[in-house]
């Protein structure tokens, strides 16, 4: 019975002494000095009317592009360019193995020879045709020879002449025949319709191609455009020179644009037309992710804040919110588009509260903001 008393008595003995601590502790919490934070600015939330705006969406493309292809077949015996490799104009890409073409063109060059051999044979013939020719005129005019001998040498001299017509016409036709087949040749040799950079490349060396398949693409990275895709409903509403927040989030920029040509079809798959921004921003490559805000003439209710008062971890997007004791406390909120250096705040903060907007990364929970 002793020995129950004793271990009861210890058991109260600890319980007291650790809530005596704990209090202890409390009361040292409570008694900590505020962090004071000096040199931050403020903002009160106002809702206000700001212009109803429809997001699109769309890829930046090379506003001058040309895709490379094969006019003849046979396979690429030399590839000079990968993707990614800048080349000029007239500059040899790809050169094919057209054994066929290449014999073809021999073949009429050789034709070519033989008709200016030809046509040198007519005009010996001829030439000997008419020395006859007058030789038998004065023979004739002195009644030593027929009239009948006379025209024999006269009709020989006019079958030269026409001989050397069929020659001369033999030869035009040999080097027209010529002439077609050298260009053939020629589609062996593949060059640069334009100056850029090389998008894409869908030959490898060795692969065997055909007429109208493509090798490759060539993009002019100088200049750039923005191709949203636009619903057909607000075909009515929208026209080039019409203005739009443009926001291409690969380069961190955002800026207004105006729109400079819309496509008049639309595509009956998607329901959507295409309207074409110009670009003059630096480190655009082709096929990155932009979007576009277009006012549809109305306005709703709405709050925005700077992009500075946002402060984001990870997927936590929260603010600074300042109660009437001016203790920072970090707010939850929820953000929509940003339109310049501002950002809609969709939720999380209502009319009357002060938000920090400058000094963000001073503030920590609970401090005094003066």
């Amino acid at each position: 019975m002793r020995n129950y008393v004793l271990f009861v008595t210890m058991v109260l003995t600890a319980a007291l002494a650790a809530g005596c601590s704990k209090k202890h502790e409390a009361g040292k919490s409570e008694n900590a000095p505020v962090v004071v934070v000096k040199g931050v600015s403020l903002e009160t939330v106002k809702t206000v009317a700001v212009p109803e705006l429809l997001d699109v969406v769309g890829s930046v493309r090379a506003r001058t592009s040309a895709v490379v292809s094969t006019r003849i077949p046979g396979s690429v015996s030399v590839l000079r360019v990968r993707e990614g490799d800048r080349v000029k104009k007239g500059q040899l890409l790809v050169q094919l193995d057209a054994q066929e073409n290449q014999a073809t063109a021999a073949v009429a060059t050789a034709g070519v020879d033989e008709a200016r051999r030809g046509v040198d044979e007519a005009m010996s013939r001829k030439k000997l045709a008419d020395i006859t020719f007058d030789r038998y005129q004065n023979l004739f005019k002195e009644q030593a020879i027929s009239r009948q001998e006379f025209d024999v040498r006269q009709t020989e001299k006019d079958m030269a002449a026409q001989g050397v017509a069929r020659a001369e016409s033999r030869l035009t036709q040999a080097q027209a025949g010529a002439k077609a087949s050298a260009t053939m040749s020629d589609y062996t040799r593949i060059i640069a319709p334009i100056s850029g950079i090389i998008a894409s490349k869908q030959a490898d060396l060795g692969a065997s191609v055909f007429p109208g398949q493509p090798l490759m693409t060539i993009e002019d990275d100088g200049t750039y455009q923005l191709e949203l895709a636009l619903p057909e409903n607000i075909a009515t509403k929208v026209k080039p020179g019409s203005p739009l927040q443009v926001t291409l989030d690969s380069i961190g920029s955002s800026f207004t644009a105006k729109i400079a040509e819309i496509v008049p079809t639309a595509d009956p798959g998607s329901r959507t037309f295409v309207a074409k921004i110009a670009l003059n921003q630096k480190g655009l490559k082709s096929g990155m992710f932009g979007r576009g805000a277009i006012s549809l003439g109305s306005t709703v209710n709405g709050i925005s804040l700077p992009k500075n008062a946002v402060v984001e971890h990870g997927a936590l997007t929260s603010v600074w919110a300042v109660d009437k004791d001016n203790i920072a406390r970090m707010r939850i909120v929820k953000v929509g588009r940003t339109v310049g250096e501002r950002v809609e705040i969709l939720s999380g903060l209502s009319d009357g509260d002060r938000v920090v907007v400058t000094g963000t990364e001073k503030v920590t929970e609970g401090a005094r903001v003066e």
